[in-house]
């Protein structure tokens, strides 16, 4: 097969390397799961360099490759007939593309690595104009990937002066993992959760007024989960939290 064809059909490849994304995103998985999914994006990967670096036209190239990973993901999510299913494919295809394929081209350090991760972003963009996803490699995700589901907590909890293994933050993370992944719903909750919490906290940190906005997040929100879910009110702690991320959102994630 020629280069181009390995690209291409290699890259659109990419959106199934990890199936359930969610399942393998834990800590004694992720890393299992991302190296055997990387060696066999390696070939793929040699197929874009090698093109990259002997086309005339390069930018157009990587151009190429980023509307044919976007077209398959177009195309899948098109599939779907109902709306929800529309939902739940693109975000499964955004934490695929935000634990594996990002990190993955990143990793393999070539001349078209942060070329074709850029272009796949902007297209990205531009054909799913809500989500919001951000590049970064695999050590940086690996090292700290179990705070993910906790941005805007771990946030809160850092600025109040509690550690990453305070009994908040470990609270947050029993109660995400035994129960909201396990709730209709939840799963496809925490990950649109993912999409847009890292957001959310970067614009938070840009006000200048970080810690009185921060201050007023744990005494409106999260307080009251911590005594809701202590008090076994799991269903309550959920429509607190969901109001939470909403009401942030709306304040913070378009500055």
């Amino acid at each position: 097969m020629n280069p181009y064809l390995t690209a291409v059909e290699g890259l659109r490849d990419m959106l199934s390397a990890m199936n359930g994304p969610v399942v393998e995103f834990k800590r004694d998985k992720y890393q299992k799961s991302f190296d055997q999914a990387y060696i066999g994006a390696v070939p793929v990967l040699d197929a874009v360099e090698q093109l990259y670096n002997t086309v005339l036209e390069p930018d157009a190239m990587i151009a190429n490759m980023a509307a044919a990973i976007v077209g398959e993901a177009k195309e899948r999510i098109g599939k779907e007939k109902k709306n929800y299913r529309k939902d739940q494919v693109l975000l499964d295809l955004n934490m695929t593309m935000v634990i594996f394929v990002f990190p993955a081209i990143l990793r393999y350090g070539g001349n078209s690595s942060r070329p074709l991760t850029d272009a796949i972003l902007a297209a990205w963009k531009e054909a799913f104009p809500k989500t919001n996803l951000q590049a970064a490699e695999f050590e940086y995700i690996n090292k700290g990937f179990h705070r993910k589901f906790c941005y805007i907590t771990t946030a809160v909890c850092e600025t109040l002066g509690r550690g990453d293994d305070c009994y908040e933050l470990q609270l947050f993370r029993s109660y995400r993992d035994d129960y909201l992944q396990k709730a209709p719903g939840g799963e496809a909750q925490i990950l649109d959760y993912y999409d847009i919490a890292p957001t959310i906290v970067k614009h938070i940190s840009g006000t200048g007024c970080s810690e009185e906005i921060y201050q007023d997040v744990w005494d409106t929100y999260l307080s009251p989960c911590v005594r809701l879910i202590e008090d076994g009110e799991l269903e309550e702690c959920r429509d607190t939290y969901t109001r939470m991320v909403a009401d942030l959102k709306d304040k913070y994630f378009f500055l």
